[in-house]
């Protein structure tokens, strides 16, 4: 709708076209019927694959866009009485993001401007209705904009400010939608980087059941300590101060952050110090992706803190504070701390082995223990991942509300150097928890006391279930024999008969020749009641 002087007005739908109106909702209910539809497809998809967690981390993410819809909802509902609430201009002018132009006598000239624009418009009319005469201009078009809706002008006749207007609002909710679909990008992106890296462990995995690998560990092999591939990686420098050894990690992780022989070594420390199998057959690198997929339904959704800390950061963003700048480095000074953290820990285990030690039989034998993590708590490097990857979330999403919203040139980006600073430090960030902080994670984290039985028990149960229909199968197609099948009198005995623990172990056995999953053996001492929990289960159902 457009006025006489030429200047478009907005309207209300009384004023839209109804095929406008209709062409909207439909592009809105397709998109919206189309992403709920993905989110089907793929929770089917993991359903059928049987990904626990990554099904987990679907969910939490569902209930992360649930709960931005519902934030909006509320933004939008109350829009009208927050723009009506208003406080002192001495208060509002406190803490402002950009640099207020206007001083004293640009608002005497802008009074001037306001008289002489409304003595034309009394005695000059025609010059006045054909736009001849200049308008005012700077706050003055700003005010008038602002001051379109009934709640400013409501602040407006009391001489006061309204507390934040509805475009602020509308542009606030934006800006949150923003910050957590960048969240989840970025989530989504450093865990898929991630695992690619950590694709070559899968032939290291396959090399530990070759022939080579078992003569080179051989159990009844004597060697010294230092001798060892482990101990020439990590025992050949003199290092006699924790500051030489943190500034030799530090260099380190640039370079063969996870070597071979260190997945080995933490490999073979693991199993042993779980009893997790006694024939070298349990599948490591399987286990740290499981539990890699475990930790990702913590990292894609947003926590309180993280929430509470969004509040923060906006709320020093005040012009001439620079926070932005030096808030875009915590993230790259917390990764470079965590890598050489990581690798420290992984020293220690090999100097605590030097120390016990001087000669080995068979591989070297870390000691998984707790206290090498910070707090005792390997929990914590998890919550430390979490906040550096929402801080650079923030800080693109930042970057890039503010350049669609108010351009390249707007006052939040105060110089183009700032700007370069942050997005180039959001890269690096980005690649250096990718490839190097997230696969040692991934690695190191599993050398904590304790370690995550439900992923065990989950490819317990998958492994009992295919042996249970692999039965029923074979049951079927020998139904039509007239003679009893063996594998019929296996199938109904009682699960606490020896011939049905035999052949729940043969079975496991056969399985794992074909698919390298682990078997029933594999299976820590202390689990076994709830493998038999579980095999009951099967059964019944």
């Amino acid at each position: 709708m457009v006025t006489e002087g030429g200047t478009p007005s907005s309207h209300t739908l009384e004023d839209t076209p109804t095929w406008a109106l209709a062409t909207v909702c439909f592009v809105f209910i397709f998109f919206g019927l189309g992403i709920e539809h993905l989110f089907h497809i793929t929770t089917r998809w993991l359903k059928e694959h049987r990904k626990t967690a990554l099904h987990e981390a679907v969910e939490k993410l569902k209930t992360v866009l649930m709960l931005l819809g519902l934030m909006s909802l509320i933004l939008v509902v109350t829009q009208k009485s927050i723009s009506k609430i208003c406080i002192p201009n001495k208060v509002a002018n406190s803490m402002l993001p950009c640099h207020k132009i206007l001083n004293e006598t640009s608002k005497t000239t802008e009074a001037y401007e306001v008289v002489r624009y409304v003595s034309s418009a009394l005695f000059e009319p025609r010059a006045f209705d054909e736009g001849i005469m200049t308008r005012p201009q700077h706050r003055l078009l700003a005010s008038t904009s602002a001051t379109s809706s009934n709640s400013t002008d409501h602040c407006a006749s009391k001489g006061m400010t309204s507390f934040i207007s509805e475009q602020g609002i509308n542009q606030l909710n934006t800006f949150i939608c923003v910050l957590a679909i960048m969240q989840i990008v970025y989530s989504v992106a450093t865990m898929l980087l991630g695992t690619a890296k950590m694709k070559s462990w899968k032939a290291w995995e396959q090399e530990t059941q070759t022939i080579e690998y078992l003569v080179a560990n051989d159990p009844n092999r004597f060697r010294f300590t230092r001798q060892t591939t482990f101990g020439k990686r990590h025992m050949t420098d003199p290092i006699d101060t924790p500051i030489l050894l943190w500034i030799k990690c530090f260099f380190r992780q640039f370079f063969h952050s996870v070597a071979k022989v260190d997945y080995f070594t933490l490999r073979h420390g693991f199993i042993s110090a779980h009893h997790l199998s006694t024939n070298n057959t349990f599948n490591f690198r399987k286990y740290i992706q499981r539990s890699l997929e475990d930790d990702f339904k913590v990292v894609v959704g947003i926590s309180p803190l993280m929430w509470f800390l969004l509040v923060i950061l906006m709320l020093i963003d005040v012009h001439g504070w620079h926070m932005y700048l030096w808030v875009s480095f915590l993230p790259l000074v917390i990764v470079l701390v965590l890598g050489t953290k990581l690798q420290v820990i992984v020293a220690k285990m090999a100097l605590r082995l030097k120390e016990q030690n001087k000669v080995i039989i068979g591989a070297p034998l870390v000691t998984p223990n707790d206290e090498l993590f910070w707090f005792s708590n390997p929990q914590f490097v998890l919550t430390l991942l979490h906040y550096t990857l929402f801080v650079n979330a923030f800080e693109f999403a930042f970057f890039v509300w503010v350049t669609l919203q108010y351009g390249i040139d707007s006052c939040f980006h105060e110089t183009t150097s700032i700007v370069v600073t942050r997005v180039v430090l959001a890269v690096i960030v980005q690649v250096l928890c990718s490839y190097i902080t997230l696969p040692l994670y991934a690695l190191v984290t599993q050398m904590g006391s304790q370690y995550k039985s439900a992923i065990l028990e989950d490819q317990t149960r998958r492994m009992i279930k295919q042996w249970h229909e692999e039965v029923k199968r074979k049951l079927k197609k020998q139904s039509q024999s007239p003679l009893g099948s063996p594998i019929s009198k296996i199938a109904t005995s009682p699960l606490g008969s020896p011939i049905s623990k035999v052949a729940t172990q043969m079975s496991s056995m056969e399985i794992f020749q074909h698919r390298q999953v682990p078997t029933l053996m594999d299976v820590p001492s202390r689990s076994t009641n709830r493998t038999s929990e579980i095999v009951e289960e099967i059964q019944e159902a």
